[in-house]
């Protein structure tokens, strides 16, 4: 654990909170919110202590409360107070905020909570689409700003992975499928990232879609005995990080798979954002966003 951060600089409390570095120096100054430590350079350093103060001093203010009347109060004081505010406040920043402070403790407890709270009024569903993806576009950004470390990220995904997990098996126990559709989700070789293609496959089981999850890393090649056993499934991949051009692998997609039949692929993830879907062959769909995907469903 010697690698994991555990202090942060003002520019990490900006990215982490959404406060201007310039407005938390003040609030120091003039109210002495927070109590930096200094660098032989002179620089503020902040340990998780003033990280989580800070997050609930920014939820405080962003709730109408004066950062004078908040810096009068203990650190007990304001987080009692934010318990409070948190009963009348938005759901969706709440959790998110939680959900932050859990990662960046290594709390998975205070992580289950939040997640339980929030399944008194919402759907897995919709914890994933309204909250846990947004959450994951912020820590995205944190981890590129180098705010938090990436064992932060793998610790938040891995929890987030536990309930997908359980919401998957929940459905395929119970689930009756619809039509003789077959989606095959997979990710090409050296694709790692699962996350967005394991939602999909809870999305399709949402919708009764019968599906064969294979997971990262498959080589096509691998995936030739599934056109034996189907005549005509839907292929699924997620590209995020995989190093090769998309054209390349479209070409090896049909190159092994649509010998006899131009069998249907569906594309998400970051490196099909910028394609034009005119330049793709017919067989080949790309989507921008998964609710994109499961609307054809709803119609």
């Amino acid at each position: 654990m010697e690698h994991i951060k555990q202090n942060f600089s003002i520019k990490d409390l900006e990215h982490l909170s959404g406060i201007k570095a310039h407005t938390i120096r003040i609030w120091e100054k003039r109210y002495n919110i927070l109590s930096p430590s200094r660098t032989d350079t002179n620089i503020r350093t902040y340990d998780l202590e003033s990280l989580q103060k800070i997050l609930n001093v920014t939820f405080l203010n962003g709730h109408g409360y004066k950062i004078s009347r908040i810096a009068k109060l203990s650190d007990s004081e304001i987080g009692k107070m934010v318990k409070e505010v948190a009963a009348t406040a938005s759901e969706e920043n709440r959790a998110i905020n939680s959900f932050k402070i859990a990662m960046v403790n290594f709390d998975s407890n205070l992580f289950h909570k939040t997640y339980m709270n929030l399944l008194d009024t919402k759907s897995f569903r919709e914890i994933f689409l309204e909250i846990f993806i947004p959450l994951l576009n912020e820590i995205g950004l944190l981890w590129q700003t180098d705010t938090i470390n990436p064992v932060h990220e793998h610790f938040l995904v891995g929890l987030i992975k536990q309930k997908l997990y359980l919401n998957i098996a929940q459905l395929e126990s119970s689930n009756s499928y619809e039509g003789e559709d077959l989606y095959v989700l997979f990710l090409p070789e050296n694709e790692i990232h699962d996350l967005g293609i394991l939602y999909l496959n809870y999305e399709l089981n949402f919708h009764h879609k019968k599906t064969i999850y294979l997971g990262p890393s498959m080589p096509l090649n691998d995936m030739r005995y599934l056109l034996d056993i189907h005549p005509n499934p839907t292929f699924i991949s997620y590209l995020t990080t995989e190093p090769r051009e998309l054209s390349e692998f479209i070409k090896e997609f049909d190159t092994v798979l649509c010998k006899n039949l131009k069998v249907e692929l569906n594309l998400f993830g970051s490196k099909i954002q910028t394609i034009d879907p005119n330049t793709l062959s017919p067989h080949i769909k790309i989507f921008k966003s998964i609710p994109e995907f499961s609307n054809q469903f709803s119609n």
